[in-house]
């Protein structure tokens, strides 16, 4: 086996039901996920395991709910084996379970500041007045050439996330009008997300400076292992805030922050916390370089003991 990376999932992976049963049958889990209900001032756990789909999916709720549900699963993990891993990321909100991961923000402090993280992003836009897509079956290039065509309005890419899926955000009519030019440009698939707000675009550069406040009240050490960052794809040094604030109206460059890990010899990715989304991209970033990966989901109870025994057998 090469190197390991831990990658952790962004706001879209949130389900009801998520972390209840962890929560249920492990006792480190328990504490992690009362702790941050406590840092974050709502019934958590009732929005986590039987809220409604529309609760759970207000921005300030998902935000500290998925990664209280990655950080629960991750420190579990960590009491049942002796987990090596050489590098940490996550897809946008999941870079904040990164960087606890690697040791360099408090726990307690990442779930309060996504919570606000989460409050922020959807205030800076009106609702109904930004929105963003899912492009399917062009590349980068192409997508970039398409956004350039587009003469009013706002519209930029989000996310770049995989080969032929990219996001992009902006301006609701915006963003609504150029699906048809996308189309017409060969895209496979171009549909509409049903999101509260432009995520990852300029127009959240409010959102960014309010954060910048809250970052500003919280100690962040220097990381124990390497954390590739969203917005350059390369390792934090010493920037770390800039590049959180940044983060909020900035690209998500995951499929070049996955390729600089494979050059590295990165060739095993762990993807915590809910959902199987990154799985699904990593395995097209690592067939369009022609390499061979080894790509892990733990999710639930289930999932996690699986893994653990593997990792005893020696298999992993």
């Amino acid at each position: 086996m090469g190197k390991v990376a831990l990658v952790f999932p962004g706001q879209g992976a949130q389900y009801v039901g998520m972390a209840s049963d962890i929560y249920n049958n492990d006792d480190i889990a328990k504490k992690i996920i009362d702790e941050a209900e406590r840092s974050v001032g709502i019934n958590l756990k009732k929005i986590m395991f039987e809220g409604s789909d529309e609760e759970l999916a207000k921005t300030e709720n998902t935000q500290p709910a998925i990664v209280t549900h990655s950080i629960a699963l991750f420190e579990s993990l960590k009491d049942k084996i002796d987990l090596k891993y050489d590098a940490c990321l996550g897809l946008s909100l999941g870079e904040y379970s990164a960087l606890v991961a690697a040791d360099a923000m408090d726990f307690n402090d990442a779930v309060a500041v996504v919570k606000k993280r989460g409050k922020y992003m959807q205030e800076s836009v009106p609702l109904g007045k930004g929105t963003m897509a899912a492009i399917l079956g062009l590349d980068r290039e192409k997508v970039n050439e398409v956004i350039e065509q587009v003469d009013n309005g706002i519209i930029e890419v989000a996310n770049y996330n995989s080969p032929g899926q990219i996001v992009i955000s902006g301006e609701t009519g915006t963003v609504k009008d150029s699906i048809s030019l996308f189309k017409e440009n060969g895209a496979k698939k171009a549909v509409v997300l049903n999101v509260s707000a432009p995520f990852h675009s300029s127009m959240l550069e409010p959102a960014g400076l309010k954060l910048k406040k809250e970052l500003d009240d919280i100690k962040l050490r220097k990381c124990k292992v390497s954390v590739v960052s969203n917005v350059n794809a390369d390792y934090y040094t010493d920037n770390y805030k800039d590049l959180l604030v940044s983060q909020v109206s900035s690209s998500v460059l995951w499929e070049d922050s996955i390729e600089k890990l494979i050059n590295e010899g990165f060739d095993t990715f762990i993807e915590i916390g809910p959902g199987k989304v990154l799985k699904g991209f990593i395995n097209k970033i690592s067939k369009k370089n022609k390499v061979d990966t080894k790509v892990y989901n733990i999710d639930n109870m289930e999932s996690m003991n699986d893994f653990v025994e593997a990792y005893k057998r020696g298999e992993i």
